[in-house]
């Protein structure tokens, strides 16, 4: 007579964690691999190392912070989205989620969590996200709902939240204090270009001059970090 199979443990969720920061990654890695389904895979900078390691390493979800080494975090989740739909995406970000929230959901992620909130939130995130499921604070949640529902008339978007992805991407580089050049560079974009985006996002913010727009950014750089 056979002896039944032993049950099989069940499948580890192979995690690949996307952020510059070495402290942050191994405080993820830490929380997420104290659950036993949860292991991490792989961990990268940015975004071409993060496309690398993912075909390598073939991940069932990526966490992803929206400031990356190189490229945007943004980016990186549509990347993502079109090359492998079903590797699901995370944002865990220091940035403000009103602003970004929705611009990730638009890229193809699944989830956002503040870097703020407590270490179990990431694991109810990722659980929440597997199961097919969008995660996102109350708060984002109840707002969100409230834009689709309750739209204002006439209503159009002011200040940072009107910049496109790219101009915010410029601007936060802007903050963190590269020049035209470095920009330029960051992105594989002409110099020209990245004045081009300067000059656009002096205008939809009502700034004179290219020192009241790195004053600007500076400071919304110092409230998000």
């Amino acid at each position: 007579m056979e002896r039944p199979a032993p049950p099989q443990a069940p499948k580890e969720l192979q995690i690949l964690i996307v952020d510059d920061h070495p402290l942050v990654r191994v405080g993820l890695k830490a929380v997420i691999e104290a659950e036993k389904d949860l292991a991490v895979c792989g961990e990268a900078t940015g975004q071409s190392d993060a496309i690398g390691l993912m075909e390598k390493l073939d991940p069932d979800l990526m966490i992803i912070d929206i400031s990356i080494a190189d490229g945007s975090g943004l980016e990186l989740i549509a990347a993502v989205k079109a090359m492998k739909p079903d590797v699901r995406t995370i944002v865990s970000s220091m940035h403000d989620e009103a602003i970004y929230a929705e611009r990730a959901l638009k890229a193809g992620a699944m989830g956002y969590i503040n870097k703020e909130e407590a270490p179990d939130r990431i694991v109810e995130a990722i659980r929440r996200v597997t199961q097919g499921k969008v995660y996102l604070s109350e708060n984002m949640t109840e707002r969100m709902l409230l834009n689709a529902t309750h739209p204002t008339p006439g209503d159009s978007s002011t200040g940072v939240d009107s910049l496109s992805n790219r101009e915010l991407e410029v601007f936060e580089m802007i903050g963190r204090g590269l020049s035209t050049k470095e920009i330029a560079e960051n992105l594989h974009l002409s110099v020209k270009t990245i004045e081009t985006y300067r000059e656009n996002i002096k205008r939809k913010l009502n700034l004179e001059s290219g020192n009241e727009l790195i004053r600007y950014a500076v400071h919304w750089d110092t409230e998000q970090n």
